[in-house]
């Protein structure tokens, strides 16, 4: 059974999912752009194609990818911290649920090419993959991009709060979006 096989039947944690599970990710080996999100909403969960939804309009228009690009799984691997819809708490989604990471993420990534970019897109993704950096808060590790590259660059989650997160962080077009574009470009 291949990896997307044996991640498409996974039950770990379907005692919490309280809309099923409904694993969603996208990868192969020749992606040299990975993008590692928090989960699926209940949009990309519905049609089961991730970012499928605003975030991924915006995440699309940050990098400079069209939806081809994005979806062709030979350039672009779309691995979340979940893998599944986690359901709705107060405010937003509940966060992704802790098993799949531990479950498949070494796995995927020792299927992707070294040379690639990892885009972390969100608290959770820079929390896993930038465990010396989780002192610092997401607008630092934002603002200090260079720090992390060229393996990992961290982003702001691209949902529609990231607009009043953008007009209070004005560098964030001007420093960090062409240097995201030029980088992502080189990978795909």
């Amino acid at each position: 059974m291949s990896l997307q096989a044996e991640i498409a039947a996974c039950r770990i944690c379907a005692d919490h999912l309280p809309h099923g599970v409904r694993p969603v990710a996208s990868f192969s080996a020749t992606a040299r752009l990975l993008i590692i999100g928090q989960a699926p909403g209940s949009k990309v969960h519905e049609s089961g194609i991730p970012w499928d939804d605003a975030s991924g309009d915006r995440l699309r228009d940050w990098t400079g990818l069209s939806k081809d690009q994005m979806y062709d799984p030979a350039r672009v691997a779309l691995v979340p911290m979940g893998f599944c819809y986690p359901g709705k708490a107060s405010g937003g989604d509940k966060p992704p649920r802790p098993e799949c990471a531990r479950q498949w993420h070494g796995r995927v990534l020792d299927l992707l090419p070294e040379d690639r970019l990892t885009l972390l897109v969100g608290t959770y993704a820079q929390a896993h993959y930038l465990s010396e950096a989780r002192k610092l808060s997401m607008t630092e590790r934002v603002r200090g991009f260079r720090d992390y590259l060229p393996r990992f660059l961290p982003l702001p989650h691209p949902a529609w709060r990231s607009t009043i997160w953008m007009r209070q962080n004005p560098w964030f077009e001007a420093e960090v979006l062409p240097a995201l574009r030029k980088e992502v470009a080189r990978h795909v």
